[in-house]
């Protein structure tokens, strides 16, 4: 019988116990032993940033496969299944696969001193070695420079998305120090794709792609993706490069700031000379991109099953403050009826950064702990700091308590429910809801 790879992972994890140490000597090492795999791959596209790199992954791979081309990709964290965090051809990575990369790479380290990430890391540059493909999409794990991924010595274009304060604890408590980290994917002569960034990011970046001679394509100089109005509402967008402008429909992923995540995969593309992409295959593959966990309204299950008549349950995966902000551009939308948030979150983050920009846009927060993860804040904490920026809040022993409890104050409604806070959380909710 086929081992299960949630226990062999669970196993290793406990062998190397180091949870992040970022340094890129172990992993090269480990490779090197391994035969270098990451040297044996088909272009790479490298995505880093803080905001918006699964769903700029998510639509590049849709966009290339509409267009016939097969995409290998590696993203992180996943939400109910590791096997979520490998794509070969497309498809998930199997179990037996899985579990037979791990056992060659945990006999190849020989309880030498490793991460986790940089154990699933080698084992996606393996698996990719070995199946054949026409480009892998490869997101960072945490920053850039010192990134398990960063490996790569000429990637075909490395993206940057929109950078924010995120994981402080490990690069840096200011602006210039997380982009300065997120910026060490920037490959001398290599084409980089610049998402909209706050000025203090962008210096960084303009700093690090000048120093190394790359080619830089900017949002709003080189490229532009702007919405698109059709009787008086949003009806598509327009990208302009400097080889293409189309008209474009919306993504099927909901929400505007999907329209620059769009436009910053399209402007990746328009640079990848050796594949050919039209505007027809771009818009299949806006069509059919999926990416759960965003904006993603629930539609089955026992949580949905339990909303009185009219209700809506929504999951989202954003978790500080840019996120936050997003995820309050959206809100505002959404003036029909009042907005309830269940939030969990990690320890390592302020809930009141993220609660912040959205506080004007929600009626109440039921704060609630991660089941199962030890790094999560209580229920007490989201509370505090649902409070801290001016949100009537209470904690919930549980989502289900914490859906009641919503379901008790507002009556017949109807109400929107958005349970978010963290990707960790919204795996939960994704498992136990079937």
């Amino acid at each position: 019988m086929t081992r299960s790879p949630d226990a062999v992972l669970a196993r290793l994890s406990g062998l190397y116990p180091k949870a992040i140490d970022l340094s890129l000597d172990r992993v090269k090492h480990l490779l090197a032993r391994l035969g270098d795999p990451q040297d044996q791959l088909p272009p790479v596209v490298h995505i880093a940033g803080t905001n918006g790199k699964g769903s700029t992954v998510a639509t590049l791979r849709a966009i290339l496969e509409a267009a016939g081309y097969r995409v290998h990709a590696y993203t992180s964290p996943h939400l109910v299944r590791f096997n979520e965090r490998i794509r070969l051809a497309g498809r998930l990575i199997e179990d037996e696969a899985l579990v037979a990369l791990l056992d060659e790479i945990e006999r190849t380290n020989d309880g030498t001193p490793i991460t986790f990430f940089e154990i699933t890391t080698a084992a996606a540059f393996l698996a990719f070695s070995r199946a054949p493909a026409d480009i892998v999409l490869l997101e960072t794990g945490l920053g850039g420079r010192r990134d398990a991924t960063n490996v790569i010595p000429r990637p075909a274009a490395t993206v940057i998305t929109p950078i924010s304060m995120d994981h402080m604890n490990y690069l840096g408590d200011t602006l210039t120090l997380i982009a300065g980290d997120k910026a060490g994917i920037i490959k001398p002569g290599v084409p980089v794709v610049i998402d909209p960034q706050p000025a203090e990011a962008m210096a960084v970046l303009e700093a690090e792609w000048r120093m190394v001679e790359a080619p830089a394509y900017r949002a709003g100089e080189e490229w532009r993706a702007e919405p698109t109005m059709e009787s008086g509402r949003f009806g598509g967008w327009r990208f302009e490069g400097q080889r293409w402008a189309f008209d474009l429909p919306l993504s099927r992923l909901p929400g505007q700031h999907q329209i620059i995540n769009a436009g910053g995969a399209v402007a990746c593309l328009e640079r990848l000379d050796e594949f050919r992409i039209d505007r027809d295959a771009i818009a299949r593959g806006l069509g059919a991109v999926e990416w759960p966990a965003r904006l993603q309204r629930l539609s089955h299950g026992p949580l949905v099953d339990a909303l009185p008549d009219g209700w809506d349950l929504w999951l989202d995966g954003a978790h500080n403050e840019g996120g936050g902000a997003v995820l309050a551009d959206h809100l505002a939308q959404w003036t029909d009826r009042p907005t309830y948030l269940i939030v969990g979150a990690l320890n390592t983050r302020n809930p009141a950064d993220f609660l912040r920009p959205v506080a004007r846009h929600v009626a109440a927060v039921q704060g609630v702990a991660i089941p199962g993860a030890e790094n999560s804040h209580t229920a007490d904490a989201i509370v505090e700091g649902a409070r801290a920026v001016g949100i009537r809040a209470a904690p919930a022993p549980s989502v289900e308590a914490a859906l009641a409890a919503i379901i008790a104050e507002a009556g017949a409604g109807p109400v929107r429910v958005m349970i978010c806070g963290t990707l960790y959380l919204a795996g939960w909710v994704l498992a136990e809801n079937g």
